[in-house]
């Protein structure tokens, strides 16, 4: 087993005060997980999240070619995108497009460091409305291309019938209810906690908290096969299953590309079955989708003006 730090180990490794480590915990992501209420850190998941958080880190060079026959996609996973990942192979036999299921920060990090063509992300912002653009100004310079694959639906996949009446997020503390959860840099991970604190309901009271899934689908067979009661995932996986959700907002689910790598034939490829009836239909199938913004690039938008 990995060293696994104190508290205050953990405080002295980072040089910050004691107090910081649980907002660090709660607000940023900090691994950690609570054995007989007490908060432990594997000392090498520490030191990987600070690499991830590390602003100024030069990519490696070099370290992946034009995507010209392998076309490399990383970060937040989506069974659309899978669909679609797919189709592409089908379509274009001389060329394969892979992925790696990494959570949304793990494919910014990896179109940092030039280890993959396409990150996919839906970290909002602090400000509760945009999506993205904050972290890859922090993490990617220059800015990237950032083009919309779609909008989804997330919220809480509970059972059918949602036998444990669970209207809210504030009702996952309720005596007995089991959760599943998502990994630390995953979108939907960062947007349970953000409702967590809305609800103000500390992680520690919700039984299963810390038991993570890989993907959204792995969210909804938990549910599915009596593991929980209620996971974090998107709507089209409970559509999927048969099972219940209750909403909590539409996202925006974009892809990330360096601006050097936009026109390669394999990325214009995959970016161009975003405007095909098959996407579409694809999409239509189960409810939780939309496309109306499908395959267009994003730009950040100007803040409001303040009323007067």
């Amino acid at each position: 087993m990995s060293q696994l730090m104190s508290t205050k180990e953990v405080a002295a490794h980072l040089g910050v005060n004691e107090k910081m480590i649980y907002s660090l915990i709660s607000e940023k992501g900090l691994p950690a997980s609570k054995v007989t209420g007490k908060w432990l850190f594997p000392r090498h998941l520490v030191d990987r999240w600070v690499e991830a958080h590390t602003i100024n880190l030069q990519p490696t060079a070099g370290a992946m070619p034009a995507s010209e026959g392998l076309l490399v996609i990383a970060g937040s996973n989506d069974p659309l995108l899978e669909q679609m990942i797919g189709v592409f192979n089908g379509l274009y036999p001389d060329n394969l497009a892979v992925f790696g299921n990494l959570g949304s920060l793990g494919g910014i990090r990896c179109l940092k460091q030039d280890l993959c063509h396409i990150a996919t992300s839906h970290l909002l912002q602090e400000n509760g409305s945009e999506y993205n653009f904050e972290i890859a100004e922090q993490f990617l310079q220059p800015a990237p291309v950032v083009v919309n694959f779609c909008r989804r639906h997330q919220g809480l996949i509970v059972a059918k019938g949602n036998p444990r009446r669970i209207r809210a997020t504030a009702d996952l503390g309720q005596p007995g209810l089991r959760v599943v959860n998502r990994k630390l840099g995953t979108g939907t991970r960062q947007l349970f906690d953000r409702e967590l604190k809305a609800a103000d309901l500390a992680p520690g009271r919700i039984d299963g908290y810390d038991n993570e899934c890989q993907r959204h689908m792995d969210v909804g067979l938990a549910v599915l096969k009596g593991q929980a009661d209620a996971g974090p995932a998107i709507q089209p996986v409970a559509e999927q299953l048969g099972l219940d959700f209750i909403p909590w907002r539409w996202e925006r689910y974009d892809l990330l590309m360096h601006k050097e790598r936009f026109f390669d034939k394999a990325m214009q490829q995959f970016l161009g079955l975003l405007h095909e009836t098959r996407f579409q239909a694809s999409a239509a199938a189960f409810q939780g989708y939309d496309t109306s913004i499908s395959g267009k690039i994003i730009f950040p938008q100007a803040p409001k003006a303040a009323e007067a």
